[in-house]
């Protein structure tokens, strides 16, 4: 009985606590529901104008407010802000606060300007969700409240509305960088380089072959490509190319087929349109814009470094084959290289700049300032040109110019910095300032960083700000040769790795790069290796391929099958196959020593120098005398004897490996089944004692049968010459009657004898 009431109380009071729990758990999340994210819009500044101006000067700034919120706002209003804080130097641009971590009501850098109509525009209705108006908001000088002296100042449109049950709030802010250019004139001018690259992945698999349509659609005037082109016409800009780019683009030309995933062709659409790109990238190199090659294949420098040999070595092979082949592509080209980030490291730095077939003085090497912390960074205001210590290199230091990344950095608001208008106006901010900070001569060169501005917009709004009248427009040639004294600084500090291949990626390289390295090896004049080969393997290292791993993939597995290809083409002949698979080959090998035949066939269409090399797999005691290598021209076959030999007998499993000079193995190896037969010490005694037993009889056998068949010659002549004597019938030499023409029965002892002699032999 108490044991029953214990355990009810038990059950009650675990009832109890469940129950507890049950409402302790769900009156929170009733009475302390989670806040609502704060209503908010999105305002998105169009045009700004002027772009830098002037004192008295009113600025218009249009644009757009889209509700990304779910509540309608009443009583909507645009109105322009400022910062009143006069910025005087490029550090203090990098300085500006974005308010990430701050309410956008809680916001108040900018103030708003309301003494003006012209400064705010109320909206006719509420602003529902997902609903765009459009405000144009003219401020008049005085308005602003700032200094007639030059200076950059942070400006803006707000976003004021009613949510529902709420007070009126800012829901919404974007703001620009405003140069301001004083009534004292600026100091100097500004030579600013404009750098365009020029680049695509590589979509070229050999020959006509091309894995898809992406180059030619970047090379249409709409395209990447075909934009970046286009700058060059109305302004003076310096090309960065890569040459494996332009390999492709001179194919397409040609003509071109697109490879599907099932093998099947289909002809290229791009023709024309590469024709027509070929033609305006001539006409601009003959209007006077420079041309910078970089490295072929524009390989991940960082990557190639990091892994080590052999990779290592295709940085430097890259850097040849762009100088080499240059004058072809482009006469009067500057051999480059373009760094940035931890890429642009000393050991990176060192690796690439020199130590390569070519490699001259004038070479370009291009590195983004951002590679440095803000605390580093060298200082870029006057020259851009320095000479960067690289302790661990071929020369104790590089000479790099060095790209001033603040110019494009854009801003203030991170989520609108990359937009054509932010960059823009940060060029023209950044510029403005060192225009009015110094006497003497000052360059800047620009260069967006690598898949910075995919559709081309903002590297073209760079270009049009080239036409500021601080502005001269020059190329990097001329920025180096107006820098003759440069200056010295460290390079940057970086992580342990820095590429920007995967190590997945690498590793395909790395085995596209030995099969490569096997048939250069393998042909009699190492310089007739197809070009195609060597360009395959250098595109496979291309840092374009960052965003795009499955086309990488696709590339180098497709590259990689067409070289092993090439090498099965030298092999092994063996007549035993199995549905269409080689079967193993068969040896006996009789004695400790012996020999078998091997035959190679070149199907290759130039001449090889190879080798056979043979190797145990499951015995220890086959012994095997490599013969010499043998030079094979196209279509012709070697069968060398191999000596072999084992201690042992039985089945001996083996690899035949056909070889290069170098050992390189060329292709897959073939198996060898190797039957060894063969006598141990004893056994060859027994044999060597059998065979003296056998010889000496049959010597003794043939000596008595000889002197037989002289005594019978003897005896027949002795009767012939005594036949004229009747009773003359005896034989005086053995005192025996004649034969009479019948041969004598032997001795019994003769007989005995040789009997025995018969059966031993």
């Amino acid at each position: 009985m108490f044991r029953r009431r214990l355990r009810l109380s038990a059950m009650a009071g675990a009832c109890l606590v469940v129950a507890a729990s049950a409402a302790t758990l769900g009156a929170p999340a009733e009475a302390e529901a989670a806040p609502a994210d704060e209503p908010a819009v999105q305002v998105t500044i169009d045009t700004f104008g002027p772009t830098a101006p002037k004192p008295g000067q009113p600025v218009v700034i249009k644009g757009r407010v889209t509700n990304t919120s779910s509540v309608t706002f009443e009583e909507p209003q645009a109105l322009a802000c400022i910062d009143r804080t006069r910025l005087a130097s490029t550090a203090a641009l990098d300085a500006i606060s974005a308010e990430q971590n701050i309410p956008m009501n809680d916001r108040d850098s900018c103030s708003n300007l309301t003494d003006d109509e012209q400064t705010f525009q109320p909206f006719e209705k509420p602003l529902a969700p997902k609903e765009t108006v459009a405000f144009t908001l003219t401020v008049p000088w005085k308005e602003w409240r700032i200094l007639d002296a030059t200076g950059v100042y942070v400006v803006g449109v707000t976003f004021r509305g009613q949510p529902p049950n709420s007070n009126r709030i800012m829901a919404g802010r974007a703001r620009t960088l405003m140069p301001v250019l004083g009534k004292q004139p600026l100091t100097r001018a500004v030579n600013t380089a404009l750098v365009v690259p020029l680049q695509h992945r590589p979509t070229q698999l050999g020959g006509k072959n091309f894995a898809n349509e992406s180059l030619s659609a970047a090379l249409a005037p709409t395209g990447e490509l075909g934009r970046s082109l286009a700058l060059g016409r109305q302004h003076k800009v310096t090309w960065l190319v890569d040459p494996a780019m332009l390999d492709e683009i001179r194919q397409l030309a040609k003509g071109y087929v697109v490879v599907g995933e099932n093998g099947q062709t289909t002809p290229g659409a791009g023709q024309a349109v590469a024709t027509a790109w070929l033609k305006e990238f001539d006409a601009g190199r003959a209007r006077g814009n420079q041309v910078v090659l970089l490295p072929y294949g524009d390989p991940d420098v960082a990557g190639l470094v990091d892994s080590g040999d052999p990779l290592k070595k295709l940085v430097a092979q890259a850097r040849t084959k762009t100088e080499r082949s240059g004058g072809e592509l482009a006469p009067g080209f500057t051999n480059g290289l373009w760094l940035e980030g931890g890429a642009a490291a000393s050991r990176y730095l060192a690796a690439a700049a020199g130590g390569f077939a070519g490699s001259t003085p004038d070479d370009l090497n291009l590195i983004s300032s951002s590679s440095w912390s803000a605390a580093t960074r060298p200082v870029l205001t006057s020259t851009p040109v320095y000479n960067v210590l690289t302790p661990g290199g071929t020369h104790r230091f590089e000479r790099a110019v060095i790209a001033n990344s603040s110019l494009t950095t854009g801003g203030p608001d991170p989520e609108t910095a990359d937009s054509p208008l932010q960059v823009r106006q940060r060029f023209a901010a950044v510029t403005a300032l060192i225009a009015a900070g110094g006497k003497g001569t000052a360059s800047v060169v620009v260069a967006p960083p690598r898949g910075w501005d995919s559709d081309g917009r903002a590297t073209a709004a760079l270009a049009g700000s080239l036409s500021l009248p601080w502005i001269k427009a020059t190329d990097v040639a001329g920025v180096v040769a107006a820098n003759p004294k440069p200056l010295t600084t460290r390079a940057p500090a970086a992580a342990k790795t820095n590429g920007v291949l995967t190590e997945a990626q690498l590793d395909s390289v790395g085995q596209l790069d030995a099969a490569t390295t096997t048939m250069q090896d393998l042909l009699v004049d190492a310089t007739a290796l197809p070009e195609v080969m060597t360009q395959a393997l250098l595109r496979s290292t291309s840092s374009s391929w960052k965003g795009y791993p499955e086309e990488a993939r696709h590339f180098t597995a497709i590259e990689l099958g067409s070289a092993n290809q090439q090498l099965g083409k030298v092999h092994l002949v063996n007549a035993s196959v199995d549905r269409g698979l080689r079967k193993e080959i068969k040896v006996n090998l009789a004695g400790s020593k012996g020999t078998f035949p091997l035959t190679i066939t070149n199907e290759t269409d130039w001449s090889v120098r190879v080798g056979i090399e043979v190797t145990s797999v499951n015995r220890s005691d086959l012994k095997i005398r490599t013969p010499q290598m043998a030079v094979l021209a196209p279509g012709q076959k070697w069968t060398p004897r191999i000596n072999a030999s084992a201690e042992q007998n039985g089945l001996i499993r083996a690899n035949a490996q056909v070889v290069t000079a170098s050992g390189k193995s060329v292709g897959k190896s073939q198996e060898l089944l190797i039957q060894a037969s063969q006598y141990g010490s004893v056994g060859w005694v027994l044999v060597g004692a059998a065979c003296a037993l056998l010889f000496g009889t049959s010597f003794v056998r043939i000596y008595r049968r000889v002197r037989t068949e002289r005594r019978n010659t003897v005896a027949a002549t002795t009767a012939a010459t005594a036949g004229s004597t009747a009773d003359d019938t005896s034989d005086p030499a053995h005192d025996r009657p004649a034969a009479n023409g019948v041969p004598e029965a032997p001795a019994p002892e003769a007989s005995l004898k040789e009997g025995v002699g018969s059966k031993d032999g």
